[in-house]
């Protein structure tokens, strides 16, 4: 632990949510009951995919791999979350945090990057199911998608291993306490004794890369979209032509407006408690509400779950 500006740091101090011993119980229960709804709803998500054979499609292979990635990465940080609001001692080693920062880098980001691919290549897939849907079935092959999703997850290791590498390299003295809730790679930059430019840029780099090449794919695509159901003459196959993408466009709404609020903020108001709660936004709210919205709003999802409720019926 430093013991003055120029000591070597071997422990630090986590914050966490709140200073309140009060309010820990409170959290914990809020928390854990969030956590049970995202392990049920993409759990459920990927057992009522591989179970129903007519959610064999290209479209329901990439929501399968949605569900799969956001139950990984709330898992992530959450359980260890829940540990800290019921103990009293919030250190944690210089080697149990970079244990821990090693598993956020490792899963978290990489997680959250091949989220944004794999939110990219869904839109990709409404646009030729509604823009070109004779072509659909060949554009849209096996190896095609396959190989869609293979790239969002390789994407995603190559930021996780290239940012891995670029913290590690740093050094910690003086402060020891942290303004986060787990090890995130933000405040532990402030906390650095070393220069931090290189670790930054690679930051913003992948960031922007990833931010501007998914948003702009998903932007062009429903605009295509769109002006494909404006030339339907019927209301009703407006109505189902739109509702074959409400569900994605609703989860791409709510992850790009978190991040176009957490990250085109004035530098000036950036604060780590900012950065704080966005986690929590990221970490735990986002994989709770995409099954909830893809089981709510999507007519084949609700179909597929009433017949292995009436399946379950029989069999009893």
């Amino acid at each position: 632990m430093a013991g003055e500006n120029n000591s070597i740091v071997t422990e630090f101090f986590l914050i966490g949510l709140t200073e309140n011993p009060n309010l820990a119980p409170i959290c914990f229960v809020i928390f854990l009951l969030m956590y049970l709804i995202t392990c049920v709803g993409n759990l459920g998500m990927i057992s009522l995919i591989q179970i129903d054979s007519r959610l064999h499609t290209p479209m329901y292979y990439f929501l399968n791999n949605l569900a799969f990635v956001d139950f990984c990465y709330s898992s992530t940080i959450t359980p260890k979350t829940l540990t800290n609001f019921l103990t009293s001692k919030k250190s944690i080693s210089f080697a149990g945090c970079i244990a821990q920062l090693f598993s956020f880098m490792y899963f978290f980001i990489f997680c959250a990057s091949t989220e944004c691919i794999l939110l990219a290549a869904m839109a990709y897939d409404r646009y030729v199911a509604i823009c070109n849907p004779l072509l659909y079935v060949v554009t849209m092959s096996p190896k095609v998608c396959t190989g869609m999703v293979a790239g969002s997850y390789l994407i995603g290791l190559v930021n996780a291993v290239t940012q891995t590498a670029s913290t590690f390299q740093l050094s910690f003295c003086g402060s020891n306490i942290i303004n986060h809730f787990f090890c995130d790679v933000p405040p532990l930059l402030s906390l650095s004794c070393t220069d931090t430019s290189m670790n930054e840029m690679v930051l913003f780099v992948f960031a922007t890369i990833l931010g501007i090449f998914t948003s702009t794919e998903i932007v062009v695509s429903y605009a295509f979209i769109l002006t494909a159901i404006l030339r339907i003459n019927s209301s009703e196959g407006k109505q189902k032509a739109f509702s074959t993408c409400a569900s994605h466009l609703a989860a791409v709404t709510i992850f790009y407006g978190t991040t176009i609020f957490m990250y085109l903020c004035p530098s000036s108001s950036y604060v780590l408690d900012q950065d704080k709660w966005a986690s929590i936004f990221y970490t735990i709210v986002i994989p709770m509400l995409n099954p909830l919205i893809y089981s709510l709003r999507n007519r084949e999802v609700k179909n597929a779950l009433r017949r292995k409720q009436a399946l379950g019926m029989r069999c009893l």
